[in-house]
């Protein structure tokens, strides 16, 4: 079972940065493959980036060059996972959403990831 909390959401004008955390609990790295995804108001959830098991990233079009995606193994338990946002823009506000799947191939499709976070606001302003 593994449990995630984001944190490190709010408002910033655009072309701001933001830096996105989500812990996870235990050791995660290589045993699953972390992902970041986000949901607009009246939109589907979307996929934003991911870091396989194998250490190998994925990101859509619109963030590629201005988000990263990377973690962290500390010296405690758990493994933290980031998401570095620059040169935001207004259509990055969104919920987003830390996740985790056990499967090895990346996904994109929300339904294959199990273990989801609650969430935490990102709101860009023009």
């Amino acid at each position: 079972q593994v449990q995630l909390v984001e944190s490190g959401g709010g408002l910033v004008q655009a072309g701001g940065s933001l830096r996105l955390s989500c812990a996870a609990s235990g050791r995660t790295f290589g045993s699953y493959a972390m992902g970041w995804f986000r949901q607009a108001p009246g939109k589907e959830r979307e996929f934003v980036a991911a870091i396989g098991r194998s250490g190998v990233t994925d990101y859509i079009d619109s963030v590629k060059g201005r988000f990263t995606i990377f973690g962290d193994n500390g010296d405690n338990a758990d493994d933290t996972m980031y998401l570095q946002m620059n040169s935001l823009k207004p259509e990055d506000t969104a919920v987003y959403f830390c996740a985790a799947s056990s499967t090895y191939i990346l996904t994109r499709l929300p339904d294959r990831w199990g273990y989801w976070g609650q969430g935490t606001q990102v709101t860009v302003s023009s």
